[in-house]
């Protein structure tokens, strides 16, 4: 069941017998179908996700009920909502499943058992936040100052597989533009 994990772990820095094996019975994996959540607003966020097949949406929902999606998780990255996962507070943020997807979760006593026991794994992780919050830098900074088609195209630099298999509404609440204002946007980048 871990393997994938450990796959991706190894690709870093290998990890030795004992360390799979603590990782091997420290994960949990759910197979979930499409639009299925792994996190609700005003829940508190207990794991940090892993996907091994599918994709995963993060997204809010505005005071006037529109989504707005924050980040995208496919085969082999993670999500999570850091600010409730640490705070133990209630998320503002919903996790749901876009596609059919087999997941592992890793709860917060599990990962920090693992920071004690392997310090490598403190380093794993901080490549991983490191990681998305370079992303998410990137991404309010495309916000302010880009337009619709570099956004666009920045979207399909750094999601590569997902533009043919997310719904063109969901790419668009990640871009903050209608779905209408994504099909000039492709039909100008194809006329281009």
């Amino acid at each position: 069941m871990a393997n994938p994990l450990i796959s991706y772990f190894d690709a870093l820095v290998p990890l030795t017998a004992d360390e799979q094996d603590d990782l091997a019975v420290r994960v949990a994996e759910q197979v979930l179908k499409r639009k299925e959540f792994v996190l609700q607003a005003g829940t508190v966020c207990h794991h940090y996700t892993f996907v091994v097949e599918g994709c995963l949406k993060m997204y809010s929902i505005d005071n006037a009920g529109k989504e707005h999606n924050l980040q995208f998780a496919a085969e082999n990255d993670w999500m999570a909502d850091i600010s409730s996962f640490y705070s133990d507070k209630p998320s503002k943020l919903f996790i749901e499943t876009l596609e059919p997807s087999r997941i592992l979760i890793i709860t917060k006593d599990d990962l920090l058992f693992l920071y004690k026991q392997y310090p490598k794994f403190v380093r794993y992780f901080k490549v991983i936040f490191e990681n998305k919050f370079v992303e998410m830098q990137n991404r309010v900074l495309q916000n302010i100052s880009s337009t619709a088609e570099e956004r666009y195209l920045t979207f399909l630099e750094q999601y590569p597989n997902l533009s043919n298999r997310i719904p063109s509404t969901q790419i668009a609440s990640y871009l903050g533009i209608t779905p209408e204002f994504l099909s000039k946007v492709r039909k100008d980048l194809a006329g281009k």
